[in-house]
């Protein structure tokens, strides 16, 4: 069995503890390798590794950092399939997701970032007759950066590469539910001639790790994605000591459906915004709304839609929906239906865990699940769930739609179906979400910012929003 190792100084080592926890493979319920238990030793190890690159790393060529990342992006490109693999095995997400989604993104997040710090501008200002202002902008240190167990490599690279491309060190921790293709990573930077301790990864718990990258006061900055109440405590731990924070934190996404829609193109989206990745995405569409004259047609045909992705083995290509990442996890979907039937919701589809044959049968598997008949304010509607699980709701007016999907704690996406332009504009401008998806849905353009409202964040990652974030701006003036 697997021990992954920590990266820290450019050597895969050891966590300081030399104790190791499990690893489960979600599709079978059975632990298949073992994550280092770390604790604040090995942060203080990172961080004294971490120190001594920064001068070299922080005043190096754009150009030459630039180089090292491509050349980190080729090797995740040459061995994709490879670590799509383990992603899936990791994850329980279904294999060909993997493939198509999170490889070739985690690629594309270091690709682009590598690029884009060539390109980022300095700002000048000039003063008439007086003087001239103008902008220098600054490696700030070293970056603590924990990243989420949904879309592991995707979410851990969209953090690590603009804080590498802008000349940080950075500090890096996995989520334990989901170390491999960051440990994956630690062997291709070493492979790419990333310089030593310009990157480090430290697994473990989040007690343990994440507290001592949120503590640590040598770390200037944390970029956090997961959980809003975590995201609470990273902030109650950083904001007292002025570091400088990035949280993307949850979601309870509308997904508003007026009756003048493209319904087929809304049919088949709609089916992704609900159920990619096991409903296991920030942005996924939990709240489906639909118009009232629409509501009998869509729920007929999304029922239908549903009942036929096929719950199986993340690896095989028949594979819609794969297992949930954790048995907790597991637990905390099914719970949530039931308090969906005490609160008077109707299961239309689904509701139950899947029990497969052979070498899955112990597998967390949940079905697709569709409810309805619950009002805005329950806690099926109110809290996130982060799973398979929809609800319907019908309304009449634009009004309406607008009210029932701004009247939760957060305010991450929010998908819109319709095709009148007026209403796309004005329902645009009055959605409180940080990204607003008209007749569509997960269309990035990487050069976008990214992040949420309300309980849903702090900060925006993405595009120079990012190289932004990870820099300290400095005015010069100099009298004429």
């Amino acid at each position: 069995m697997e021990k992954l190792q920590n990266y820290i100084g450019g050597k895969l080592i050891p966590p300081h503890s030399g104790e190791y926890f499990n690893n489960y493979e979600p599709a079978k319920g059975a632990v298949y390798s073992l994550i280092p238990d770390s604790d604040e030793n090995d942060i203080d190890a990172a961080v004294i590794a971490a120190k001594k690159a920064f001068p070299e790393w922080s005043v190096m060529p754009k150009q030459k950092r630039s180089n090292l990342l491509l050349k980190l992006a080729d090797f995740i490109l040459k061995n994709a399939d490879q670590i799509a693999k383990e992603e899936s095995i990791d994850n329980g997400k279904p294999l060909k997701l993997a493939k198509q989604v999170d490889i070739p993104r985690a690629e594309s997040n270091i690709r682009f970032f590598a690029t884009a710090i060539l390109h980022f501008e300095s700002e000048s200002h000039s003063m008439e007759n007086t003087a001239i202002n103008y902008t220098l902008r600054e490696p700030i240190g070293i970056v603590g950066a924990i990243s989420p167990w949904n879309l592991p490599l995707y979410l851990f690279t969209w953090k690590i590469a603009p804080a590498l491309a802008a000349g940080n060190c950075v500090v890096a921790k996995p989520s334990e539910i989901t170390p491999f293709t960051a440990y994956t990573l630690s062997k291709l930077c070493i492979e790419a001639g990333i310089p030593e301790g310009v990157l480090n990864i430290v697994h473990g718990h989040g007690k343990k790790v994440g507290e001592a990258i949120s503590k640590h006061p040598e770390i200037k900055v944390i970029s956090f994605t997961g959980g809003t109440e975590t995201g609470a405590r990273i902030a109650s731990i950083a904001a007292p000591m002025f570091k400088k924070l990035s949280l993307e934190l949850g979601g309870k996404n509308a997904n508003i459906i007026f009756d003048d829609c493209d319904f087929d193109e809304m049919i088949k989206v709609t089916i992704r915004s609900s159920f990619a990745n096991q409903g296991q995405i920030c942005l996924c569409g939990s709240r489906i709304l639909i118009q009232r004259g629409l509501y009998k047609k869509f729920k007929e045909e999304f029922v239908k839609q549903t009942r036929k992705l096929t719950v199986g083995n993340p690896l095989l290509e028949s594979t819609k929906i794969g297992a949930v990442v954790s048995e907790a996890h597991m637990n905390k979907i099914l719970s949530y239906i039931d308090i969906a039937k005490s609160e008077g919701g109707k299961i239309i589809v689904g509701g139950n865990r899947v029990y497969l044959n052979g070498e899955n049968m112990e597998g967390w598997f949940v079905e697709p699940t569709i409810i309805e008949g619950l009002d805005n304010t329950c806690r099926t509607n109110q809290e996130e769930i982060f799973g398979p699980v929809v609800t319907l709701q019908p309304f009449d007016t634009e009004e309406e739609a607008i009210a029932i999907a701004n009247g939760t704690q957060y305010g991450l996406s929010s998908t819109v179906w319709t095709n009148d332009v007026k209403r796309t504009h004005n329902i645009a401008q009055k959605l409180h979400a940080g990204i607003v998806w008209i007749n569509c849905w997960l269309v990035r353009d990487l050069r976008t910012p990214f992040g949420g409202t309300k309980n849903s964040g702090v900060g925006r990652e993405g595009g120079f929003e990012a190289l932004r974030f990870f820099t300290e701006a400095k005015n010069v003036c100099i009298q004429l």
